[in-house]
């Protein structure tokens, strides 16, 4: 063995010895990650087979591509690949504009009590999940709900948001923004925070006041974080909150609500057919991991951004 060769396995030894503690920590959580993300991608190969509990998940009848053929063959599909990416979209959207615009927001209270009182405010819907979630939207956005009813008041004919397929797109949207903005508003606002002083000043002494700073001073600095937030957030393109949706929508919405997930869903638990299941879900994982690497190479080329 080469010197230099010595000189990194004992630098390595100490390393090891000195944060030996650090990887102790991390054990559970690489157990996890393999047992519950790695080890199940052997059951990718039931996108290939022609699948039957019967028999063990490498004793099957291989078929090829036709769970493939079969999936894009079917007339709805490619209304789920729709609503899956116009949901997703907006959801993207929002989730950048509405944050942004709150972390202005606060940047420009001065009672430091009320801003902290806000921010847990907000906060707090990201720690709940759909399930409790979805039961408080179902009474409150119902046909006789207190969102009705208030409409009612002003004069507007009630509208059924979970149950008309032109509306309850948007309330996903609005429900999912809703629960995240608060919580999405803190990477905005410490960019917000980190915007140097002295350009605040310099615009001051240049006789811009608070709206001027904020246009000419504040959004300049934090857009370099809106763009990588922006450009990171591409992987979620065929992915429109699960969670979200299936708790909240019916089939009087699968025309406009139905996303692949939710298909995936209902064809492999409720219909057995596994095979043209995993069949959908491998296409997913496949698109999202191409967005997703195009996503961080163009965080590198235009943010600067690395994970490595």
């Amino acid at each position: 063995m080469s010197v230099t060769g010595k000189t990194r396995k004992k630098g390595f030894a100490v390393r090891f010895r000195k944060e030996w503690p650090f990887h102790l920590m991390l054990l559970p959580c690489v157990a996890v990650v393999l047992i519950f993300k790695y080890l199940p991608l052997a059951g990718l190969s039931i996108a290939f087979q022609d699948y039957s509990p019967i028999f063990g998940i490498f004793d099957q009848e291989w078929c090829g591509l036709d769970n493939f053929r079969y999936v894009f063959s079917l007339p709805t599909f490619p209304r789920v690949i729709y609503n899956t990416m116009f949901i997703a979209i907006m959801k993207i959207v929002a989730g950048i504009i509405v944050p942004v615009t709150f972390a202005l927001m606060l940047n420009e209270m001065r009672n430091i009590h009320y801003k902290r009182t806000l921010q847990t405010v907000v906060y707090l819907p990201h720690f709940i999940s759909w399930v409790a979630l979805a039961g408080i939207f179902l009474d409150v956005l119902s046909m006789d709900g207190i969102v009705n009813k208030m409409l009612g008041v002003l004069g507007i004919t009630p509208v059924y948001f979970l149950g008309d397929e032109k509306v309850f797109p948007y309330t996903m949207v609005v429900t999912d923004i809703w629960k995240t903005f608060g919580w999405n508003t803190i990477v905005y606002l410490a960019a917000v925070t980190g915007v140097s002083p002295d350009l605040y000043e310099a615009a001051y002494l240049d006789g811009a006041g608070r709206i001027r700073q904020t246009i000419h001073v504040t959004i300049p600095g934090i857009l370099p974080i809106v763009m990588l937030m922006s450009i990171l957030s591409i992987g979620n393109v065929l992915r429109a909150g699960f969670d979200q949706i299936f708790n909240l929508y019916s089939p009087l919405v699968y025309s406009t609500g139905d996303i692949i997930d939710t298909f995936v869903y209902r064809m492999g638990i409720l219909s057995a057919q596994f095979g043209p299941a995993t069949a959908i879900g491998l296409f997913q994982s496949l698109v999202s991991f191409v967005l997703i690497v195009s996503g961080y190479w163009a965080a590198d080329r235009f943010a600067g951004y690395r994970v490595f």
